[in-house]
């Protein structure tokens, strides 16, 4: 399950575009992005900022692939020298690029870039950046409260306790319940991944965590136990998924991983379904062996008929660990400090390059 996890070589800084040596610059932007993510991304003070770091006309918004064909943006993406995007971008076409002859970089104000970012961009020469360190805090923090849920069995016990209306019997007793010195495993030492171990350290519990491009040295460092997948899905109480969804992490928990899971071992999903073998999961849960925590399934919304909604042992959120709500403004605030560091002329903090796109989400 290859995952990158060393930061890439620091790059050359920017050559300063056209411009009068020394003097403050403002690259010219255009936003790559819905009305409605712009109105949730961009408070009055992150518009501000960014249209003090940029020339940008909030109103001249790219949602669509037909939008950059448009006849009213031609112009004035003529002069672009930094789309900034987020959710919904269109893919960066060959075509698309050539509308945008000025374009130097791509500065994205969310996590993954796969869905825009086209061989056509690397071919290009253009630099990208994007928040997916902002957007893995979010990640890690839902991750780690369900961590310590699971150990507890809230969900179980608050469903018995509405149905009851009584507490249910023998709960100080039993010994599958508790957080002190639970095995918890990690897979994929990403930014999610490495900021769960981080915030897991001042718990009693032993951490695990398997990924191949990680140096056992710098897993122990990290606070982790390095291990193989399948020593890790034997000897965990709680497993928690943070590895990319990359052709060979297909089904990385497929019928005979989860087989291997003790009974009673939570399986936490906040990175994608396609790691999954949702059958075969699902299986597993009717029989009531196993518990989830699933923010990700595959397809991402259940059919409506599926178990997954009603069972007791399943915790199931509309993919809501990432960042929402006010949250929306860590990432245009990372976005808008990448957009400082090119008009600097500085290299990017959270670089994107094509290598690192086959090894990360």
């Amino acid at each position: 399950m290859p995952h990158r996890t060393q930061d890439s070589p620091p790059r050359k800084p920017h050559l300063p575009p056209e411009g009068t040596a020394g003097s403050p610059r403002r690259p010219h932007a255009v936003l790559a992005i819905s009305r409605a993510v712009r109105e949730a991304l961009l408070d009055h003070a992150a518009l501000r900022r960014l249209r003090r770091v940029a020339h940008v006309d909030p109103e001249l918004l790219i949602s669509s692939p037909a939008d950059f064909t448009g006849p009213g943006h031609t112009a004035r993406l003529a002069t672009a020298e930094v789309l900034f995007t987020c959710w919904g971008c269109p893919p960066l076409t060959a075509r698309a690029l050539a509308l945008m002859p000025r374009l130097r970089t791509v500065v994205h104000a969310a996590g993954s870039v796969r869905e825009h970012i086209t061989e056509a961009c690397w071919e290009r020469g253009l630099t990208v950046s994007c928040a997916a360190a902002a957007n893995a805090l979010p990640v890690a923090e839902y991750t780690v409260a369900a961590i310590l849920f699971s150990g507890k069995r809230i969900l179980e016990f608050a469903r018995a306790y509405r149905a009851g209306r009584t507490p249910p019997d023998g709960l100080v007793g039993r010994a599958d319940l508790g957080n002190y010195r639970r095995t918890v495993g990690v897979v994929g030492a990403s930014r999610v991944g490495r900021r769960v171990i981080e915030l897991l350290r001042p718990f009693d519990l032993r951490v695990l965590v398997y990924d191949p491009y990680l140096p056992g040295e710098a897993a122990r460092r990290l606070g982790a136990e390095p291990v193989e997948l399948d020593e890790l899905a034997r000897r965990s109480d709680i497993v928690t998924l943070h590895a990319p969804a990359l052709p060979h992490t297909r089904h990385l928990f497929d019928r005979a991983r989860l087989a291997l899971l003790p009974d009673g071992a939570t399986l936490i999903n906040t990175a994608r379904g396609w790691l999954v073998d949702t059958e075969a999961l699902t299986e597993e849960l009717v029989r009531g062996r196993l518990y989830a925590v699933l923010d990700h399934t595959e397809p991402e919304v259940p059919p409506a008929g599926s178990p997954l909604y009603e069972l007791p042992n399943v915790l199931l959120t509309p993919h809501v660990a990432g960042s929402l709500g006010n949250e929306l403004g860590r990432l245009a605030h990372a976005a808008i400090d990448e957009l400082e560091r090119y008009a600097a002329g500085l290299p990017y903090a959270q670089p994107v390059t094509r290598g690192i796109l086959t090894h990360s989400a």
